[in-house]
């Protein structure tokens, strides 16, 4: 077992072993982008149903 300057164990070398390209535990870009949008546009849609809602039912409309 290795230890660090402080006498503590050192961490282990990690690796992804996926070839990607990107530094071990970053997910890819697109990955990250297509997640967003999975969670962000039923969101979106969502906020602007309760707007609609809201509008109609404070103005009686």
């Amino acid at each position: 077992m290795t230890h660090g300057e402080n006498g503590t164990p050192a961490a282990p070398a990690t690796a992804t072993g996926t070839g990607t390209g990107t530094a071990p535990g970053r997910p890819p870009t697109a990955l990250f982008a297509l997640a967003w949008l999975w969670v962000g546009v039923p969101m979106a849609y969502g906020l602007y149903e309760l707007l609609l809602k809201a509008v109609q039912l404070f103005t009686g409309g």
